[in-house]
């Protein structure tokens, strides 16, 4: 009896402990993908959180690197079972913490989805808390039965297996960091009809808001609904309207793509429409983008006076930076003062991962993409 629960235990252990591993594996891997994507979204909940977390935005590529590496180093050492009985506990604690964190983020909704696999598979908060309720469940029955798990390697080789895979996770998100993913998730990616991925479908769901509606009588404010706000009733004062979102529509995999001009034009479309390849150079942060590289920049306009002579302009900087930082730019770069245009930063985030970046956009279509580092 004791032997078939031994086998039994081993079986579950097993079971779990590879569940476990595959999916720290996978959220590693999509992640170190894009480390510069995992940099984004921890800044984003930082802001979003606000006051002291706001101080730790420098330590947000620093976190990111460490969490990518930790997964994966989970992961490795869970499906490999190196050293089972400290795993198990690494990751019960880490889904302690995670599981009421993602709790309290599906309540609050900071930021529209969690970032942990990525670009790869978006994840709504919620899908995000049940997620982690299930592998928490798995990280105690491992816990539990850890000592059911036999070693496999020798000590030494667990930590040549564990030392290689810390070395193989830091040269791939370096290379990727230097370049650009090796993998891309986004909508931008190369072959990507834009226009089409901005479409709204007819049988598309809007948004579905609650309004309420405060009016003061005698100095007391109080809250109507559409049904019984006191139209008509003059002893009534309107003071103000509130929304409410309650259900999320559909929204097209690219939204907030608009490029504005330093007159105010909009060009998304003559952009988008363009039959002549337009290359978009992006700079979501002008004071952040890397200034070794705006001879390459200055090298795609060519030559400045042809440039304008021209019936259009075929390279375009694409900014989220505010009026200040771009006079300053203008200043400091004159021959690149004409071209810089407006876009959302986010968007402009989402679109390359480089700082700066370019795709090159013909008859709405994604025809090329790539970090100026690695441009002749």
């Amino acid at each position: 009896m004791d032997s078939r629960f031994g086998n039994r235990a081993s079986i579950l252990a097993g079971i779990s402990r590879t569940l476990l591993g595959l999916v720290f594996i996978f959220s590693g891997v999509v992640k170190a993908i894009d480390p510069l994507g995992t940099v984004y979204k921890i800044e984003d909940y930082l802001k979003a959180f606000g006051g002291f977390f706001t101080e730790l935005l420098p330590m947000a590529e620093v976190a990111a690197w460490g969490l990518i590496i930790l997964e994966l180093l989970l992961g490795v050492c869970m499906v490999l079972n190196i050293r089972t009985q400290w795993t198990s506990w690494i990751s019960l604690i880490f889904y302690l913490v995670m599981t009421p964190l993602t709790l309290y983020i599906a309540l609050t909704n900071p930021v529209s989805d969690c970032g942990c696999f990525g670009d790869a598979i978006v994840l709504t908060n919620w899908q995000t808390f049940w997620k982690n309720v299930v592998l928490i469940l798995l990280a105690i029955l491992l816990v539990a039965l850890r000592k059911h798990t036999r070693q496999l390697w020798s000590n030494w080789m667990e930590v040549v297996l564990a030392t290689l895979t810390i070395i193989a996770a830091i040269a791939f998100m370096t290379w990727t960091r230097l370049h650009l993913p090796v993998k891309d998730f986004r909508p931008y990616k190369i072959g990507n009809h834009l226009p089409t991925l901005m479409e709204y479908p007819e049988d598309a769901e809007p948004d579905v808001y609650e309004y309420s509606f405060v009016y003061e009588k005698d100095g007391v404010e109080q809250t109507f609904t559409l049904d019984n706000y006191p139209k008509g009733d003059s002893t009534w004062t309107f003071v103000r309207s509130n929304s409410k979102l309650i259900k999320k529509g559909y929204e097209p995999p690219i939204h907030d793509f608009e490029i504005i001009n330093a007159e105010g034009e909009d060009l998304t479309w003559d952009i988008l429409e363009s039959e002549e390849p337009i290359t978009l150079v992006v700079m979501y942060d002008l004071a952040k983008a890397d200034k070794k590289q705006m001879a390459k920049v200055e090298a795609l306009l060519g030559d400045e006076a042809m440039r304008q002579e021209g019936d259009e302009a075929g390279v375009y900087i694409l900014t989220g930076s505010g009026t200040d930082e771009i006079i300053n730019f203008s200043l400091e770069y004159p021959a690149l003062s004409d071209c810089i245009c407006t876009c959302d930063p986010v968007t402009l985030k989402t679109i390359v991962r480089a700082n700066p970046g370019a795709i090159v956009v013909q008859s709405g279509t994604v025809i090329d993409k790539y970090n100026l580092r690695n441009r002749d």
